[in-house]
């Protein structure tokens, strides 16, 4: 069984779009909570239970993009090296795409999406830390402010305080979910067609149903989420101080004080919320993914079809 064919460019950049809005408005909560538990602050003193929802303005302007920009650059990624790698067959009759395909892929992805994420980040977990009166707008008008005294270059790696270490975060995150997903995505089209049904018994009556359903994608994203958002959680606390830092310091100054001020500790801490936040995100993310393309791509199919009929 060879794997079906990608989205195309329009049809990745509309669907992630979608899925990156749907995923960070519904679990703002959990990451607003993750943040102040990374806080150098203190959880309480970030704003503890309050104002959970501080911050989502930024959320809102870049949700969309970041991960419009990420799927569209995975999907031309692995059509890219899938034309000029080709997969090697496994059987006469099946086809199996490498992992370093979808690892490569998804971290030029993640660098792509970074673009946009990075300076919303920086922003929103300004505002969630209470930082400004915990407002979005607050918090770049105050980075933005400083124009005057430091330049537009000075304002522009402001915004992007962390791109580093972020970077440094989301591509081993990557490298470890999305080959699990597309793994446990494969295993789940040949089971379907070899018994006919998915995971949560829909059938595989038409070509366009061959690939996964969208709760059936989803329960893999949780999965594969949740076990590189473990594995990471020590990079991501960095990166929250390094943005969170009230002056610009080095990821391995940040580190090193860590380190010596508390041992390794911190490093984990809010692996709780993130783990769950991911694996509920993971979820809704790569759920509602699999939904648009699958959605979007039988409405292209039953065109074609009407077309090819009127001819």
């Amino acid at each position: 069984m060879s794997n079906p064919p990608p989205p195309s460019f329009n049809l990745a950049l509309l669907s992630g779009a979608l899925a990156g809005t749907t995923v960070d408005l519904t679990l703002f909560p959990l990451d607003t909570l993750k943040t102040r538990l990374q806080s150098p602050a203190g959880f309480f003193s970030s704003g503890g239970f309050r104002g959970i929802y501080r911050g989502v303005g930024s959320c809102l302007v870049g949700s969309a993009p970041g991960a419009a920009f990420f799927f569209s650059t995975y999907e031309y990624s692995k059509s890219f090296l899938s034309l000029n790698f080709p997969p090697l067959p496994t059987s006469p009759h099946q086809t199996s795409t490498p992992a370093y395909h979808h690892m490569l892929s998804a971290s030029l992805g993640e660098i792509a999406a970074c673009a946009v994420r990075v300076p919303t980040e920086v922003v929103k977990q300004r505002a969630q830390a209470g930082h400004h009166g915990g407002s979005s707008a607050g918090a770049f008008r105050a980075i933005i402010g400083q124009y005057s005294k430091i330049g537009l270059g000075g304002v522009w790696r402001e915004l992007y305080r962390g791109w580093t270490i972020t970077i440094i975060r989301e591509v081993p995150f990557t490298v470890l979910q999305f080959p699990l997903w597309e793994g446990m995505k494969s295993w789940g089209r040949a089971r379907k067609q070899r018994t006919g049904r998915g995971l949560f018994g829909d059938s595989s009556s038409s070509s366009a149903s061959t690939e996964v359903s969208a709760p059936e994608s989803g329960l893999y994203g949780s999965a594969a989420g949740g076990f590189a958002a473990a594995v990471t959680t020590p990079l991501d606390v960095l990166k929250t101080r390094v943005m969170l830092s009230t002056e610009k310091q080095s990821m391995f100054k940040v580190m090193t004080d860590i380190l010596r001020e508390n041992g390794i500790r911190p490093f984990f801490a809010g692996i709780g919320p993130r783990v769950m936040w991911i694996s509920i995100g993971g979820a809704i993310f790569l759920g509602s993914y699999q939904w648009a393309v699958n959605t979007l791509s039988i409405g292209r199919e039953d065109d074609k079809r009407g077309r090819e009929s009127i001819l």
